[in-house]
This record gives structure tokens, C-alpha cells and sequence, in this order.
């Protein structure tokens, strides 16, 4: 069997055969000549067209499912890997999620307060498979968030890694990589949970949970709103 073939299947989370993902990927991609220039087109579309929100629910597998992050137009790094690699599956581009741990300096107050930590576990990016090797890429801020926030928005031509920058605009840190965990055919929900009560405690994880499961997702939008620390 062709290993390659897993990462062109649809999932129950990455949902590539949902016809509003074909629809989306078909758009996305119309014009694109090779497999290389498809994923970047899709990538770009999923970087600006999908708002970066770290206040997404995160806790069950509908809220990676790609159908409805795309429905949402908003989510967190994960939630737009599941909707790339979904996109990229329906143009018959195998794709994979992958993950590390990375050390963000420049987030907001309200966050890293929210939050707890500047650790931030199991942020994502996508492998593409593309003239017979992986590549990276990372479409989790938009344009205008790191035009905000003053880092340059993260290209990619479908050819060569795009990973986060390590520094913005004014040589200040803005991402360090601490470490990888590996790819996957689809998103590892439980695990992901699991990690982000490591990093911010049992507790606090909790009462995410809780907060969204009695007020439902009353932090929709803050984000935009709230000040970079630069």
C-alpha cells in the first residue's frame, strides 16, 4: 500500500470530502498549474482568509473539524492546519499535520494572562507533500495580525520550508522552536488537551472548558482588540 495514501484520505476532523472544502479548495486552487503553486494558492487562502482567534474552542474534535473552521472563518494554528490539510487533500496534494512547542514573545497581555505561560504547546503547521519530499508550512497569522504585531506575514511558494520567524521588524525575539512532536494524519485532540494542561495547568485548562461549555464562545473576536506586546 501506498504510504502516501493516509494523508489523502479524509478524516472525521479533516473532512477533504465535505463539498464545502472541495468547493473551497477548487477556488482556492483554479489557475494553479502544478501541485506546488496549488498549495501555496490554498495556503494563502487558509493565512488571510481564516482570522487568527486563540479563544477557539478547542476541546472536541468539531472544533478542528475543516468544514467548520471554514464555516467559522476564525481559529487558532490548528484549526487552520486542519482546514489547509483538508483543502490540500481535496486538490490531491497529501498533506499532514505536525506540531512543536514554541516560545512566543509577542502575543498580547490579555493572553499570555489567559493563558498563563508564553509556552505554547502543540502549536501547528502542515507538511506538504510536493516533488517527492515534505515541506513546511505555516498558516496560522494572518496579514494584518503581523502586519499589527510587526513581523512580516510568512510566505511560502509551495518549494521551501515557511516556518515562523525568529525575530519581527525591530530584531526583538518573536518565535523560538523548543520542540517537535511529529506529524500526523489527523489531529490528535486528546493529546493536544493533554498538552495544553501541561503547559497551563490542570485547573486553568478546566475552566476553559467549563467557561465555554455554561457561557458558550463569549471571547469571539477579543483578540483583534487586544495590544501586542512590542
Amino acid at each position: 500500500m501506498d504510504p502516501l495514501v493516509r494523508y489523502l484520505e479524509a478524516t472525521d476532523i479533516i473532512d477533504s470530502d465535505h463539498p464545502d472544502i472541495r468547493a473551497f479548495s477548487a477556488e482556492k486552487s483554479a489557475g494553479a498549474g502544478n501541485a506546488a503553486d496549488r498549495a501555496a494558492s490554498l495556503y494563502y487562502a487558509v493565512r488571510d482568509g481564516i482570522r487568527y482567534d486563540p479563544y477557539y474552542p478547542f476541546y472536541k474534535p468539531e472544533h478542528y473539524r475543516a468544514s467548520n473552521v471554514l464555516r467559522a472563518g476564525r481559529g487558532f494554528c490548528i484549526q487552520k492546519v486542519s482546514l489547509l490539510c483538508a483543502a490540500a487533500r481535496a486538490a490531491g496534494i497529501p498533506a499532514r499535520a505536525g506540531f512543536a512547542t514554541v516560545r512566543n514573545h509577542l502575543a498580547t497581555r490579555q493572553l499570555l494572562e489567559f493563558i498563563g505561560t508564553d509556552i505554547f504547546k502543540y502549536h501547528g503547521y502542515t507538511e506538504f507533500f510536493l516533488d517527492g519530499r515534505w515541506v513546511k508550512a505555516t498558516p496560522a497569522f494572518n496579514r494584518e495580525l503581523c502586519e499589527r504585531h510587526g513581523v512580516a506575514p510568512l510566505e511560502f511558494d509551495g518549494r521551501e520550508d515557511s516556518m515562523f520567524q525568529p525575530y519581527n521588524a525591530d530584531r526583538k525575539k518573536f518565535m523560538e522552536y523548543l520542540e517537535f512532536h511529529g506529524t500526523f494524519a489527523d489531529i490528535p485532540v486528546q493529546e493536544i488537551v493533554r498538552a495544553f494542561e501541561r503547559a497551563s495547568g490542570v485547573s486553568r485548562v478546566r475552566g476553559w472548558i467549563e467557561s465555554f461549555e455554561k457561557y458558550g464562545d463569549v471571547r469571539k473576536g477579543l483578540f483583534d482588540a487586544e495590544d501586542p506586546l512590542c
